[in-house]
């Protein structure tokens, strides 16, 4: 099911987060430069959450937030472009789960499913992790991931220890 929005736009979601530095200033400034490309516009952005550390938990809280854009690339294409932007923002990946300045993954692409070396779409680990279902019910709640609504996925995760940190979904527009 294609949810096109216009001639070669597409929507997608994507979640970001990070513990390392100032990351919430380094997720409204990836937000931003993914928002000032031609081909890619942010439509709607979560509230700004902090969270626990997952999977490897010695280490500081996380802060997350969800996006929701429109974009004429295709998905391997704006995988590459966050991830560009995670480079310029000096990005390094050094350990699974560990601690990060800035992490951006693409969740969902205009309803399809793809399973390439590169890129899975649905995210694989997305309905398991409150900490990105939360911000994705702010602005996508009745979307639609291996058949269920994110906030039906959400019902079904644990949420401890995560907290709103900004009610002001505007908190990226710096």
């Amino acid at each position: 099911m294609s949810i096109s929005i216009e001639d070669g736009w597409r929507r997608a979601t994507l979640g970001l987060g990070g513990n390392i530095g100032d990351p919430v200033a380094a997720m409204a400034l990836a937000l931003r430069r993914l928002d000032a490309r031609a081909d890619c516009r942010v439509t709607a952005v979560s509230r700004l959450y902090r969270t626990p550390p997952w999977g490897k938990i010695d280490q500081a809280d996380f802060y997350n937030a969800c996006a929701t854009i429109e974009t004429t690339l295709s998905p391997l294409r704006l995988l590459e472009a966050c991830l560009e932007i995670e480079r310029d923002m000096k990005r390094i990946r050094t350990e699974r789960w560990g601690p990060r300045t800035i992490d951006i993954d693409v969740l969902t692409f205009d309803g399809l499913e793809i399973a390439e070396d590169a890129l899975t779409v649905p995210h694989p680990r997305m309905t398991e992790r409150a900490f990105v279902l939360m911000p994705l019910a702010d602005i996508a709640g009745d979307l639609k991931v291996k058949g269920r609504a994110v906030s039906d996925w959400l019902a079904a995760t644990g949420a401890e220890g995560i907290v709103v940190a900004n009610e002001n979904r505007a908190w990226w527009r710096g």
